[in-house]
């Protein structure tokens, strides 16, 4: 008598992709922070702090929203994944996943295709909204396009496993949120995002910044948004796009290890 095949570790990871999804969009509140809350801010700091840029033919306000768009992909993985994740442990989904036959990395690409799939949108949305008030320029140029798509999936791949990392280490949800949130903000600062160009920071600040990933993320996005003369205002006075590209790649390795060695299914016997 045959029997079927079990299915792989990535159909099932789609199957758990769909249902993450399906989930992600039953909870209202989540649904209009997660997309409302980048673009609120993005449109709040645009209008307070846009101003011709000496010599140049861009705003500080489309500077500032062309690096919001990378770093709010970092809000729909980092901060997403990790404190969902510790929700999930918390009301015990966890534990009841570990009795069906799917394994961890099923349920680690379960969360990269909800991670896509909302940023994409938040991508979009932040997008139109950099266009319609602060005449952001969108790319049309091939070379650009492909450069957001590798910025964008090394960016939400990387981000994700570290959010899966900070959440397998965090026992509550409440303290997912508090130390999710923290090191978000704290980063969006000392990477230049609030702060136009990221050379009116403290050297110090930003060499600091260059060890993670969102300062990289915001740059590639800002190489995409932002006409060349742009890069003048970098650190480096360039794009730097083979160190964004090495950078991020490197997170995603690191990502994937210390997902894999802190990832829990419960709390139990920590």
């Amino acid at each position: 008598m045959s029997t079927l095949p079990l299915p792989g570790t990535f159909s099932l990871g789609l199957v758990r992709g769909a249902a993450e999804v399906k989930q992600f969009f039953r909870i209202r509140e989540q649904v209009i922070f997660t997309f409302a809350f980048p673009s609120l801010l993005m449109i709040l700091l645009g209008s307070m702090l846009n101003s011709s840029m000496p010599g140049m033919a861009i705003t500080t306000g489309q500077v500032l929203a062309a690096g919001m768009i990378g770093s709010g992909i970092v809000s729909t993985s980092f901060n997403s994944v990790g404190i969902n994740l510790a929700s999930d442990r918390e009301l015990g989904a966890l534990k009841r996943l570990r009795g069906t036959p799917m394994p961890a990395a099923s349920y680690f690409v379960g969360k990269i295709i909800l991670v896509g799939f909302t940023s994409i949108a938040q991508v979009v949305l932040m997008s139109i909204v950099g266009s319609l008030l602060f005449d952001l320029e969108l790319p049309t140029d091939p070379a650009r396009l492909l450069t957001a798509l590798w910025v964008f999936l090394l960016g939400i791949t990387g981000c994700t496993l570290l959010g899966i990392a900070l959440g397998s280490v965090t026992r509550t949800v409440s303290g997912a949120v508090a130390v999710t949130n923290l090191i978000y903000i704290a980063l969006q600062f000392i990477s230049g995002v609030f702060v136009t160009p990221i050379t009116t920071l403290p050297k110090v600040m930003v060499d600091i910044a260059s060890f993670f990933p969102v300062k990289w993320i915001c740059q590639g996005f800002r190489s995409v948004f932002l006409p060349s003369e742009a890069a003048t205002q970098e650190m480096a006075g360039t794009w730097e796009l083979p160190t964004v590209a090495l950078v991020l790649t490197a997170w995603c390795a690191a990502g994937l290890l210390l997902a894999k060695l802190t990832f829990r299914w419960s709390n139990e016997g920590r």
